[in-house]
């Protein structure tokens, strides 16, 4: 049986030859049997890439569909896997949306100015944040680093 060239499987699937070198270096895909030095894939391995694929669209990196890919026992049912990966890719939407939400009402309410220079505006912003506690500020700003923290990625 002869195997599928990397030119071939990539059209097959919409990818580019380099983006399946690089899952079979990132270990999402396992290295192919090379005949003359050339990549021969077994045409089974679109299922894989497939579901690699559904992975990128539904927002996961590399690292959580290696993970989804490897990191569970084999015994584990891919169901009881997508299920995990789910749940933890949810929570952290939820979490971005939440700070989307407050970029939002950020841009809508503070940048309305009307000031002349910009001494004024740091005098408003300054006089609306001393207001607040010493509390809610750490709060706040940890909230914040952590939240740019996970969106940076």
């Amino acid at each position: 049986m002869t195997g599928l060239m990397i030119g071939e499987l990539a059209q097959q699937v919409g990818v580019a030859p380099s983006t399946l070198r690089y899952y079979e270096k990132a270990g999402l895909l396992p290295p192919p049997p090379r005949a003359s030095k050339r990549r021969q894939y077994d045409p089974h391995i679109l299922g894989r890439i497939r579901i690699i694929l559904l992975a990128r669209d539904a927002g996961f990196s590399v690292r959580e569909t290696r993970m989804f890919l490897n990191g569970f026992p084999a015994s584990t049912m891919p169901a009881l896997r997508w299920r995990e990966m789910a749940r933890r890719k949810i929570a952290e939407l939820d979490e971005l949306m939440a700070r989307v939400a407050q970029m939002k009402l950020i841009l809508n309410a503070s940048f309305r100015c009307e000031c002349r220079e910009l001494e004024d505006c740091e005098r408003l912003v300054a006089a609306k944040y001393c207001c607040r506690s010493a509390s809610h500020r750490r709060v706040g700003a940890s909230k914040d680093a952590l939240q740019r923290g996970r969106v940076k990625r």
